[in-house]
């Protein structure tokens, strides 16, 4: 992201500009403040089995998350022990990154743009949504993601993806991402 104060990000132009009046005419808005809009997105990378051998792990997850959201991610620690699976209280399992505002628009603009054609074998993403207008995908390697260098890489993650939208209806959400050329596969 560059650091000048009038940088826009391109989605967030486009949202304003063709992706409101869309909606707007779509489902009969009356208000403006009624259009659905990005709320969030928040990433997830959880390390399970191999946060609990080695406790460097969780770091390295953490690394990474910071590096592909261009935003410090925390570490995730569990909240009770476990015995069955190794598991005591608050030890690292994992990294989050809670993303609004450009950073959130700049972030969409890559999946969807960089990451998602890199995918193997891609086609398409199923449509999960929660009832409420949330989306939430997984991607099964981070290495998708340009900012990653692949050579440096120790541990291949899988990332969790959560679209948090204003939506009230999963319908409108669905238009709401169809408009930022979220691939849908149905």
């Amino acid at each position: 992201m560059l650091d000048n104060a009038t940088y826009t990000p391109r989605l967030r132009t486009q949202f304003r500009e063709t992706i409101k009046p869309a909606l707007k005419e779509e489902f009969g808005y009356k208000n403006d403040m009624q259009i659905p809009r990005l709320d969030k997105i928040v990433l997830n990378i959880g390390c399970g089995a191999e946060a609990v051998k080695d406790s460097k792990k969780a770091k390295s997850a953490q690394d990474d998350l910071s590096a592909i959201a261009g935003q410090h991610a925390v570490i995730t620690k569990a909240k009770k022990s476990i015995a069955g699976f190794r598991v005591r209280e608050d030890m690292p399992l994992g990294a989050k990154v809670t993303l609004r505002g450009d950073r959130m628009y700049d972030f969409l603009d890559r999946l969807i743009g960089i990451a998602m054609p890199r995918i193997r074998d891609f086609r398409g993403v199923k449509p999960s949504f929660d009832g409420r207008g949330n989306f939430a995908m997984g991607i099964k390697e981070h290495i998708v993601f340009p900012e990653i260098e692949f050579d440096k890489v120790d541990e291949v993650w899988g990332i969790d993806v959560i679209i948090t939208t204003t939506a009230a209806t999963d319908a409108e959400a669905k238009a709401l991402l169809k408009h930022f050329n979220m691939p849908f596969n149905a």
